[in-house]
C-alpha cells in the first residue's frame, strides 16, 4: 500500500466521520431549511390571569387586569395578523396586525387601552375569561389549532391550567 492511498483511505475516513457528526448535530431549522421546509416558529400560551385582582366591577383596570400572554420561542419574528384567541364560548380577539419577535411575549388584555409591544387590548367592555373553569385557544391565520390552556375542570386534577400542543413538553408551568 502506498502512501498516497493511506492518505486517501484516511481523509475519506475523516470525511465521512464529519459528515455524520454534522448531521447528528445539525439543528432541526436547519435540517428543514436544508430540504426545502420553510421554518416554523412557535407561539404558544405561556401565562392566563384569568380573574382578575380585587373586586369584577367591569372597571377598564378590571377588565385590563384579566390578560393572556403569547410568547414566541424562536428565534424569528411571527406575524399574529389574523390569529385569534378564543374562548370555550367562542368569544374571538382577532389580531390585526402583530409583529411577535423572537423569543419576546405579548399580553393580551380584555379591557380598552392603547397597544404596544408588550401589551394589546381587546377593547371589551366585558370579561372574557370565566374564573372557574375555561380553555383559552389560539389559532393560526389559516384557522389551525396552535395551542390552548384550560383551568378549572375535573379532568385536569393535577394542574390547574394545562396546555396543549406539541411544544409544550418544555413549557409546563
Amino acid at each position: 500500500m502506498s502512501v498516497s492511498s493511506s492518505v486517501r483511505r484516511v481523509t475519506a475516513v475523516a470525511g465521512v466521520a464529519a459528515a455524520v457528526v454534522g448531521a447528528v448535530a445539525l439543528p432541526a431549522s436547519a435540517d428543514d431549511h436544508r430540504h426545502g421546509r420553510q421554518y416554523r416558529a412557535v407561539v404558544y400560551i405561556s401565562d392566563v390571569q384569568y380573574d382578575s385582582p380585587g373586586r369584577d366591577d367591569r372597571s377598564n383596570r378590571s377588565l385590563n387586569g384579566e390578560w393572556v400572554e403569547l410568547t414566541n420561542d424562536s428565534r424569528r419574528a411571527v406575524n399574529l395578523g389574523g390569529w385569534t384567541l378564543s374562548d370555550e364560548d367562542g368569544h374571538p380577539y382577532t389580531f390585526d396586525y402583530y409583529r411577535l419577535n423572537g423569543r419576546a411575549t405579548v399580553r393580551v388584555h380584555t379591557g380598552i387601552g392603547r397597544d404596544t409591544r408588550s401589551d394589546v387590548y381587546q377593547d371589551r367592555r366585558a370579561y372574557v375569561w370565566d374564573n372557574h373553569s375555561d380553555t383559552a385557544t389560539l389559532r393560526n391565520d389559516r384557522d389551525r389549532f396552535v395551542d390552548e390552556a384550560s383551568w378549572g375542570h375535573r379532568d385536569h386534577r393535577d394542574d390547574d391550567r394545562r396546555h396543549s400542543g406539541d411544544h409544550r413538553e418544555g413549557h409546563r408551568n
